[in-house]
């Protein structure tokens, strides 16, 4: 397979440096270039990120001699690009406009942000849950006035732990549910060093959060009609979102009710054998089992279980019935690995896949 080559747009922050180290040596795509803010652009990234690099794996040596571009230099940055990963913090017109920008470049833009999240021809994916979202690109496409230029956004980290055991029960319908999610530091691109404020703290309140939680999930189950990716508006959600003093991995606590109950065994064996409908794929970043589920009472942990398959796999535990709902469940998931750069990433692979690069 003929590797593509693409570009990563916010290369300074979090995301953006877990996607150069998930890219170092993908068998899919090659990094050409490394793209930042206007005061980044211009400098050796190497020199610039000696003391602001977030991870515990070394800067991979792939990256270190890149001369970082501006983002807004898009005739520059897009030349030669067959895909840029958006990982760049702006304010929304402003995310909207410059992905829109690269798009009509003909470029594909993977996007981190959730600015273009609820446009109703702009697919957001969650790769074994709604792949067939993707047809919605000749849409989007038509709008654009591109030929090969789209926008693929990934979901917000703290839906990834529920939204798959949802998808998993759909067949008995998710009537309603009550979700609390408790969030890592990492989910607002910090580090303990960085956020003393949060040692031994739970802040009860993460800015546009909930929202997001309670909405994101209906347009992940919504179907394609006329052009439009309608909302599944047949379940009601309600959230809260609690930022507690975890570095990586969000828990989600979710009490829940079916439209029609087969009982605990059932559900619990359905969760248990689900199988995605893209594991034939093979991507590199799929795991070979997406939902695992733990019989023990104390599972699932982020610091035990947030790193299953290279973070992408999702950990549920503790399905039990409940007084007020049917059943409730504890689930969890890396939020920056399968909740942002890796599932970027896994949704790229998906995308080179089924032909859009070709």
């Amino acid at each position: 397979m003929k590797k593509s080559k693409v570009a990563v747009l916010g290369a300074t922050g979090m995301v953006g440096q877990r996607l150069i180290s998930l890219l170092e040596n993908h068998p899919y795509f090659e990094v050409v270039k490394l793209a930042a803010s206007s005061k980044s652009a211009g400098k050796l990234y190497s020199e610039l990120m000696a003391d602001r690099w977030k991870l515990e794996q070394n800067l991979p040596d792939y990256a270190k001699d890149f001369i970082l571009y501006d983002v807004f230099d898009i005739d520059n940055v897009a030349k030669d690009v067959d895909m840029v990963f958006c990982a760049i913090n702006l304010d929304k017109q402003s995310l909207i406009k410059l992905e829109e920008d690269y798009a009509k470049k003909e470029v594909i833009v993977v996007s981190n942000n959730s600015a273009n999240r609820m446009k109703n021809d702009v697919p957001m994916i969650i790769p074994e849950i709604n792949a067939e979202h993707l047809k919605i690109i000749p849409y989007q496409r038509k709008r654009l006035g591109t030929n090969k230029g789209f926008i693929v956004v990934k979901p917000n980290c703290s839906i990834q732990s529920y939204v798959p055991v949802f998808h998993a029960l759909k067949e008995f319908g998710i009537k309603e549910a009550s979700i609390c999610t408790y969030q890592a530091i990492s989910g607002s691109g910090k580090t303990f060093a960085e956020w003393p404020e949060m040692v031994e703290n739970i802040i009860p309140f993460i800015s546009g959060e909930e929202e997001k939680s309670e909405i994101e999930p209906l347009k992940i189950f919504g179907k394609i009609e006329d052009g439009k990716i309608e909302l599944d508006n047949s379940m009601k959600l309600s959230a809260q979102c609690i930022r507690v003093p975890v570095l990586d991995g969000h828990l989600a606590c979710v009490s829940f009710n079916l439209n029609e109950n087969p009982g605990l065994e059932v559900i619990k064996n359905k969760i248990k054998n689900f199988k995605s409908e893209i594991s034939s794929y093979n991507l590199p970043l799929s795991p070979e089992t997406f939902i695992k589920y733990y019989e023990e009472d104390n599972r699932p942990q982020p610091v035990l279980d947030r790193d299953n398959e290279k973070g992408m796999q999702i950990s549920v535990g503790r399905l039990r019935e409940d007084t007020l709902f049917d059943y409730k469940f504890v689930a969890l998931s890396h939020n920056t690995m399968r909740g942002a750069a890796g599932g970027s990433l896994q949704t790229a692979e998906l995308i080179k896949k089924l032909g859009y690069l070709d």
